[in-house]
């Protein structure tokens, strides 16, 4: 039997044996005290016209909330453990990756990319700019590799690419870089930040090259397989592609239909074909749900009692706050007080990783896009704030977490 908050009924959990994503259902949070919490969000996503939102609230480690809103798609009711697109937050999962690998002795942060000593080095005769061979792992992670978006996100204008180099196709990943790395950097490596989602493809690349394994395998088996979570996938770019378990996404009523991102189809909506999610790898292309990747940031908190996958050191590396304009290492920003907030949005999601100073952790993922765009995110933030204020102290003291099997 586990403990409730002092003015609570008790709360007792069946003792499920299953994975996370299929044993956490709307109905285990459906706790009368909570039901203004319930209208707060659906509010919110009447306001901002979403189908549908993920919600999970873990404290000490235990999940105390978890909770879906709306709809997956037309028939299916939004759980906590559907699975939705993450954008950037899977540059945080990419992070752990390279921490992981640090942490057997495979690379460390300060591990050149590229020349004779660097991991990439094969890519090494297309490059032209002799400050490639300054960029460290450590830079990459921080977002200054001195790459630049000023003309364009590379990964986000695949159409773009294929005509400036004659492809007839959409380029793979060393097509890509081959092509890229013959440009010149906007900047010496180590010296300014820039936000860069090539710079998280190269890191996917660099988890390949030291692990000897596909980037997806790797991150299965070293990153969430250890942390007990099984739904974590990488992303397909059409309806057609859609994944058990996994949300639809939508787009604003009013958006406008695209070209594909590679130019075969004239007319596809934004959030289905209009940008190459797959191909972002660990920039943005992983999958999974709220409850999943409450968990995950639990086994990376360095807290306790869940054990962590990453040692303090690690723990300590990725968090540490050095000045406003320093990213940190797969966070978006972790503040000296001990806040950490990791966001991603593109064509159909956003979602939102924010871990509070007294270690509280919420996530909340949607599937439809807001006519904000990644400013959206910081809406969703205050939502949380909103929520945890008045609702944090009201959600009783269990952890649904114990709901799975161990890893």
């Amino acid at each position: 039997m586990l403990k409730g908050a002092p003015d609570q009924e008790v709360v007792t959990e069946p003792a499920y044996r299953e994975n996370l994503n299929e044993a956490i259902t709307n109905g285990l949070s459906d706790i009368p005290e909570l039901k203004a919490l319930d209208h707060s969000v659906d509010s919110f996503m009447n306001f901002w016209a979403l189908k549908g939102i993920a919600l999970a609230v873990v404290r000490n480690d235990s999940l105390v909330y978890a909770k879906g809103y709306g709809k997956a798609d037309a028939s299916t009711p939004m759980t906590p453990g559907t699975t939705m697109r993450l954008a950037s937050v899977s540059k945080l999962l990419t992070a752990v990756g390279i921490m992981k690998l640090q942490e057997e002795g495979k690379v460390f942060l300060d591990t050149p990319v590229f020349g004779p000593f660097g991991i990439l080095k094969r890519f090494d005769p297309y490059i032209k700019d002799s400050n490639y061979y300054s960029m460290t792992v450590e830079h990459l992670l921080r977002h200054q590799g001195g790459f630049t978006t000023r003309g364009g996100d590379v990964m986000f204008s695949t159409l773009t690419f294929m005509r400036n180099h004659g492809l007839s196709e959409a380029p793979d990943a060393e097509t890509l870089v081959q092509k890229q790395v013959s440009r010149r950097l906007a900047f010496e490596p180590g010296t300014w930040q820039d936000y860069s989602n090539f710079g998280y493809l190269l890191l996917s690349l660099i988890i390949e090259e030291v692990s000897g394994l596909p980037y997806e395998e790797y991150m299965q088996e070293h990153v969430f397989k250890p942390a007990g979570c099984t739904g974590f996938s990488i992303a397909g770019n059409y309806l057609k592609d859609r994944q058990p378990g996994e949300s639809q996404y939508f787009m604003q009523p009013d958006s406008e239909p695209v070209p594909s991102y590679d130019g075969k189809l004239a007319e596809v909506e934004k959030c289905y074909g209009g940008n190459d999610i797959t191909s972002l790898k660990g920039a943005g292309a992983w999958i999974g749900s709220a409850v999943e990747m409450a968990r995950l940031v639990s086994c990376i908190d360095g807290r306790g009692p869940m054990e962590d996958i990453l040692t303090e050191e690690s723990v300590r590396q990725m968090t540490t706050w050095y000045d406003e304009n320093t990213f940190s290492l797969g966070w978006v920003d972790t503040k000296p007080d001990g806040e950490w907030t990791r966001t991603g949005s593109f064509s159909g999601t956003s979602a939102l990783v924010k871990v509070y100073p007294d270690g509280e952790c919420w996530v909340l993922i949607s599937n439809t896009s807001a006519w904000r765009g990644s400013r959206f995110s910081k809406n969703t933030a205050y939502l949380c704030k909103k929520l945890r204020g008045r609702f944090s102290h009201l959600m009783p003291r269990r952890d649904m977490f114990e709901l799975t099997t161990e890893p």
